[in-house]
């Protein structure tokens, strides 16, 4: 896997660590902030070209800083390369006409010799190409991108080769190799096109390639603008290859004999603007025109700017430069990586002027936002400013001479006392890029060059927060030429505009320069070549950029050799300041530093010298790769870390007088905490707001950076995290002297809270780290495979993604574990081992996949493997580890992996895994038992808990549908069936082992549904009863509890069920039903034993309570059997009898609401005999009613006969309850209804109505006895106590036989023989003559008597 060189994490293999904590993304989010305000300070730190150039009052300025030969000039020769010995073979053998120049796109130098031409590889020093195979002098070498689809696709440049009389192409390749030292290099091939044209005599020069591989030239003869055409083949009326005159009467010929003579502009020179889709020429004559190429060979001029010398002179009036020898020599294309807007153009002149344009309008647009131009439109320009060269600068003599350091140098840009000065004239070539200008003039020594080397001073221009105000005005003996403004101007914002000032020196140069041009080392092409989302500073924004790219190097050729030029950066300044204090122990070249640049920026680079970093120096030693870490020396570094903890002061609370959220905006921190987010933003800087992938032609995604841009970035990043894990006392300390006891309030919470920045902005460092390492780690597996294994939601979710979102973001890490999970399943899906993967991902990007990502993907390895082996105990040892694996890792593992597993389970008959494994998961997805509380509070609706529940559910539903798939196998027959069963039966002992209240009741319901209730209830798992027990009661749990009762014992608690049951009307209960549970009820209570809990007497009361419950349930069910036909009538009766199914009533409530209402008066005599309320005022009106019912017609045997039913129903029913049957109230009725119909009814039909109705004889005796004796009407008359009389005679003689018989219930020793005897002697004497039958039954009577007695 690609990763970074330094970065050495030791193994973790068969170490037990502790788990991680979960990535805090409120705290990540937070040190994002603090990196993104970074950054837009970068944005803001140094204004743009525009804004420098363009303040109103000063058209020209002149401010230059020029120091001596200190650690602060500004550019430096790195080394010189000989021109190799065969060329100097070349150069002594003959005498020859010899042009040089630079193809820095390919890393050559091309020298002609006469007709010959060779390509210098100056990276290598000495490998040349040849190309000798046409025989006219070469003048000018130029190397253009090709037209698409016209030359083979090898073929990736075109070299243009002009002499005096043709032009000729020649096809080139160019890819990158690895050279000595691995440092890259580009290797070339030469292709022959066989297109070459003559010019008829007129010589070309200055040849520009646009991007859509047009060519164009100016001819050096004639000073016309010639585009050199070419197509794949000749099509009429057009040639192959041809030259076309774009500037002979401003119309297009393409004869080059018919050129007109006469050309005013003469060009001289041209540039192209790529990103505008323009170039520029310049003129003999000081002109600068735009020209816009179109389609069809077109071209269109938009614009000419002459008279440039006036409107100089009108800008910068009273300049000697703009006075005599005006000669504009170059022109230098302005990139949006300087200027935003407003500045487009420069050109300078042979003595050092330079003349910046921008686009005519009449308002600028200043700060970062859009660009002032588009190329589809191009504004014309203006003259907007007059740069005057620097006019003391020192000789490179004077700066050759040992210089003291800071502490002794003359104030910069003053002229000391004969100090020889060095005059910008006589510039015959230059090189300009990002602000920075190298230009060659002669010297005043023989074989050696001068070269001018400008760039701005960022400790002037920058807003670096310095202790000491700079001084941002021009120096005090520069000569100022123009009006100067009354004041500083004002901008936009209220803050002063800063005027441009640039630093300066000459350098001497071996030889006489041929040509310069800038170029760059290959390992910056990884990283800043890549479009990035990230807004980027300004290129002239040295401090924001040195970290993350290499030097700027200027080539120079001369006729000895190649010189590079490098343009030193602030880190070479502060390493030369540490140098300094090594060397003399003066820690005042530091402060200086620190004065300049400001503390905060000066601690991001010692920070960047500590720790090491990739763009520190350039040069490099040895083999020493070219892109990795660059470490000082151990005594520098010290120097550096001592410097960077006392530089960095303290944090320091500010009272604004207003709170924030996190209290930082009351703090200044420390140039410590700041200088730490300075630079880890600028390393990260490039990747930070970027894709993390680019969609290719093919629709795939891939990475949106190489992965060796992302090892050099990440290189950085860890060397950054190394140097603070092995120094964390520098970040984590206070300074000396600092004790919490003795600081403020104020002061403890201001260096709390900067410690609590510190180590926020740290675990970004440690994840940002890590996040590469996931990346290239995904590239190294093929990015773009792996997504599309991925689903749609994910793939959208990747294409939108930042590398900031993968850092700080729950996104980033769901899309991170989808990822990893599509790796590990290739590498199982390939039977590939995952333990190298496992242990890559956790030691090189533990947050992305921590110790519980590493023990799922091991835990699926061992169910990989289990599913292998042949051997039962092997097999059950690897699914037990991956069980275990599993369970530990639970709270990472997603529910869809979570039912796979469980499915690999089921596959192999692993019945523990199958249950454990969905129940820790469980536990996991509630870790607070919210889930728990939740169902213990018996689910109110609208909580925002049952989400946990939820999440509970599903996976008992797991574990549920494991059972099923265990049963449904012990079900079928086979050979297999015994080892079925005997899973199943171990499934069902793990479940029902569970301590999981929750999973208890989810798995009692699903057992009772399938109609294993019974099964349930013999097996009586521990909380079968706190299930059913448990609210919504049902109907169904409560019958399944008092059956659990009464088969564990407890029949008076099975008692009290049944009793609820029967009361309950929430439950949809038949009243048969409620009748059933409450004779069960009755029934369980008489079983309870009387011993039990000592609760014998309440256990009495419960029963009594049931049995007369029972009794009036039973009346309430006869009360709706008699009303139930009636049911279906509509209106209330009909809604009134189906309420007697819901629930019971009370007696009370039977008698009022139903036995009255519906004059049931058989049932009030049922609720009066239940009740035993006695009330003669309400009972004898019922029996009143039913003999005038039973008598309501005139047929006196009908109605003895409904009479006789009646008595002898409710007598059997009732007697002997007084309250519902009034034996001496009912004897009267019936005894009345026999006296009115005398004759009719026998004697006797009375009393033996009586005894069938079950009340005994010597009842019966006593009340006709008393009625006989009573006198009262109607028995005042004698011929009703007459026939009393025979009603009591054949009572008597009843009576008497039933004594008589054996089998008789009637005891002879108690029958009252004497009572009788004399009421029988009493009854003949008062008997009247004629009633024979009577007497004779009575005498028969007292004979038996007293016979038997």
């Amino acid at each position: 896997m690609a990763a970074s060189s330094s970065q050495n994490p030791s193994s973790t293999r068969g170490v037990s660590t502790p788990r991680p904590p979960p990535l805090d993304y409120p705290a990540l989010q937070v040190a994002s902030r603090v990196l993104q305000e970074q950054l837009v300070k970068d944005l803001q730190m140094v204004p743009d070209f525009a804004d420098m150039l363009t303040i109103p009052g000063a058209q020209s300025s002149a401010s230059y800083t020029v120091f001596p030969g200190d650690y602060r000039v500004p550019f430096q020769k790195r080394k010189h390369i000989g021109i190799p010995p065969i060329l100097w073979e070349h150069f002594n053998s003959s005498k020859f006409i010899c042009h040089m120049g630079i193809l820095t796109d390919i890393e050559r130098a091309w020298i002609t010799m006469d007709h010959k031409l060779f390509l210098w590889d100056y990276v290598e020093g000495q490998e040349l190409s040849s190309f000798v195979e046409q025989p006219d002098i070469i003048t000018h070498v130029a190397l253009v991108k090709p037209k698409p689809n016209v030359f083979i696709d090898e073929i990736t440049s075109l070299l243009v080769i002009c002499t005096p009389v043709t032009v000729l192409l020649l096809g080139l390749s160019s890819t990158n190799i690895s050279g000595l030292d691995n440092r890259p290099r580009k290797d070339i091939k030469l292709f022959a096109t066989d297109m070459s044209i003559s010019t008829d005599g007129v010589e070309m020069t200055s040849v520009i390639g646009m991007g859509d591989g047009r060519i164009f030239m100016c001819g050096g003869s004639d000073g016309h603008l010639y585009e050199l055409h070419y197509q794949e083949k000749e099509v009429w009326f057009g040639k192959k290859f041809h030259l076309i005159n774009h500037s002979a009467s401003g119309m297009p010929t393409f004869l080059p004999i018919l050129r007109i003579p006469q050309n005013e502009e003469r060009i001289a020179s041209i540039v192209a603007d790529p990103a505008r889709g323009c170039f520029y020429t310049l003129s003999e004559h000081n002109w600068v025109s735009i020209w816009m190429p179109e389609s069809n060979k077109g071209l269109r001029k938009i614009q000419t700017l002459s008279s440039l010398l006036k409107q100089a002179q009108d800008k910068a009036p009273g300049t000697p430069q703009l006075m005599q020898n005006f000669k504009l020599i170059s022109l230098h294309i302005i990139t949006q990586r300087e200027s935003k807007s407003g500045v487009q153009l420069m050109a300078l002149s042979s003595n050092g002027v330079r003349l910046y344009f921008g686009p005519l309008a009449a308002n600028y647009v200043y700060g970062f936002g859009g660009s002032a131009y588009s190329s589809a439109d191009p504004k014309q320009l203006q003259l907007l400013h007059v740069r005057l060269p620097p006019p003391n600068l020192l000789h490179p003599d004077e700066q050759l001479q040992p210089q003291h350091r800071i502490a002794h140098v003359p104030q910069a840009g003053v002229q000391q006392p004969n100090q020889p000065s060095c005059i910008v004239s006589g510039i015959s070539t230059a090189s300009y890029v990002d602000g920075l200008l190298v230009a060659a003039q002669p010297s005043d020594v023989d074989s050696k060059d001068f070269i001018l080397g400008i760039s701005p001073d960022l400790t002037k221009i920058a807003s670096l927060g310095q202790t000491q105000q700079q001084n941002h005005s021009q120096p005090p003996n520069a000569p100022y030429y123009g009006s100067r403004a009354m004041g500083p101007y004002v901008g936009p914002t209220g803050q002063p505009r800063t005027v441009l000032t640039e630093q300066a020196a000459v350098l001497y140069v071996e030889g006489t320069i041929w040509a310069v041009a800038h170029t760059t080392q290959p390992t910056a092409s990884a990283v800043s070549a890549t479009p990035t989302s990230t807004p980027q500073p300004l290129a002239i924004n040295e401090l924001a950029l040195q970290f993350s790219e290499p030097h700027r190097e200027f080539i120079i050729v001369t006729n000895v050799g190649i010189s590079i030029l490098v343009k030193r950066k602030a880190l070479d300044y502060l390493k030369d300041a540490i140098e300094e204090v090594q060397a003399d122990g003066n820690v005042q070249a530091i402060i200086d530093f620190r004065d300049s640049f400001g503390r905060d920026q000066t601690c991001a680079m010692l920070l960047a010298l500590a720790s090491g970093n990739t763009f520190i120096s350039p040069d490099r030693i040895g083999s020493q790769a070219p892109d990795s870490v660059v470490h000082v020396s151990s005594e520098l570094a010290a120097i550096a870390k001592q410097a960077y903890f006392d530089l960095g002061e303290r944090p320091v609370w500010l009272d604004r007088g207003f709170g924030n959220n996190d209290n930082q905006g009351n703090v200044l921190f420390s140039g410590r905490r700041d200088g730490l987010a300075t630079y880890f933003a600028r390393l990260i800087r490039p990747i930070w707001r970027s894709k993390l992938t680019k969609t290719e032609k093919s629709g795939a995604q891939s990475s949106h950076f190489s992965d060796a841009a992302l090892v050099l970035i990440q290189k950085n990043l860890y060397a950054l995290k190394a140097f603070v894990d092995r120094n964390p006392q520098l970040f984590m300390s206070a300074p000396p002297g600092d004790h919490l006891g003795a600081r403020t309030n104020n002061e403890q919470e201001a260096w709390k809270l900067e410690q609590a920045s510190i180590v926020q902005i740290l675990a970004l460092l440690t994840r940002s780290v890590e996040a590469i390492s996931f990346i290239l780690l995904l590239i190294d597996y093929n990015l773009g495979d792996l997504l599309s294994q991925c689903d749609a939601e994910t793939q959208k979710m990747v294409s939108s993604l930042t590398y900031e979102d993968l850092i700080t973001t729950p996104n980033g890490s769901h899309v991170s574990r989808a990822l990893v999970n599509v790796i590990i399943n290739r590498q199982i899906g390939q039977q590939i081992s995952i333990d190298t993967v496992s242990e890559i991902l956790q030691q090189r990007c533990g947050s992305f996949c921590s110790a519980d990502d590493v023990m799922l993907y091991k835990a699926r390895e061992n169910i990989r493997k289990s599913v292998e082996v042949r051997d039962p105990i092997e097999r059950q040892a690897l699914l037990g580890e991956s069980l275990r694996l599993f369970s530990r890792a639970a709270r990472v593992l997603e529910f869809e992996t979570l039912r796979e597993v469980v499915g690999d389970y089921q596959q192999l008959n692993y019945a523990k895994g199958a249950v454990e494994l969905p129940l820790q998961c469980a536990q996991v997805a509630d870790p607070d038992n919210l889930g728990f509380e939740f169902w213990n509070a018996c689910c109110p609706p609208n909580d925002s808990r049952s989400e946990f529940l939820e999440k509970r559910l599903q996976c008992y539903d797991l574990i549920l549908d494991s059972l099923s798939v265990f049963d449904e196998r012990s079900s079928k027959p086979g050979p297999q069936q015994q080892d079925a069963d005997e899973v199943r039966s171990h499934a069902y002992d793990v479940a029902l082992s569970s301590e999981d209240p929750v999973f208890h009741s989810h798995l009692y319901e699903w057992l009772i549904d399938r109609g294993a209730a019974d099964a349930l209830l013999e097996i009586r798992p521990p909380y079968l009863e706190a299930h059913l027990q448990r609210e919504p009661i049902t109907a169904s749990n409560y019958q399944l509890l008092w059956q659990f009762y009464v088969k564990t014992g407890q029949s008076l608690r099975a008692a009290e069920v049944l009793a609820a049951l029967a009361q309950s009307t929430q439950f949809d209960v038949s009243l048969d039903q409620r009748l059933q549970f409450l004779t069960l009820a009755v029934s369980n209570a008489k079983s309870h034993p009387v011993s039990v809990d000592g609760k014998y007497e309440t256990a009495v009361a419960f029963l009594t309570e049931l049995e007369e419950q029972l009794e009036v349930a039973q009346v309430q069910l006869e009360i709706y059997s008699t009303l139930l036909p009636r049911i279906n009538e509509p209106g209330e009766v009909g809604e009134k009898i189906k309420i007697l199914q819901r629930g019971l009533f009370t007696i009370s409530e039977l008698y009022q609401l139903y036995a009255e209402p519906f004059n049931l008066p058989a049932m009030k005599l049922l609720i009066l005999h239940v009740s035993e309320h006695r009330d003669d005022a309400v009972v004898r009106p019922i029996w009143n009613t039913l003999f005038e019912d039973a008598t309501d017609d005139n047929d006196s045997d009908r109605s003895a006969d409904r009479i006789a039913s009646l008595i002898v129903s409710y007598g059997r029913r009732f007697f002997p309850s007084e309250c519902a049957f009034p034996l001496r109230h009912v004897a009267s009725l019936l005894l009345r209804f026999t006296l009115a119909h005398k004759g009719i009814r026998p004697h006797g039909w009375a009393a033996r109505i009586l005894n069938d109705a079950g009340v005994p004889y010597p009842d019966i005796w006593d009340i006709f006895h008393a009625m006989y004796e009573s006198q009262v009407p109607p028995f005042n008359d004698q011929a009703n106590v007459q026939s009393i009389s025979s009603d009591i005679s054949v009572l008597l003689k009843d009576w008497v036989e039933e004594a008589r018989r054996p089998q008789s219930s009637i005891s002879r020793h108690d029958f009252p023989v004497d009572v009788i005897d004399r009421a029988i002697t009493k009854y003949l004497e008062e008997l009247t003559p004629g009633r024979t039958e009577t007497r004779e039954t009575f005498e028969d009577v007292q004979r038996q008597l007293r016979r038997y007695w």
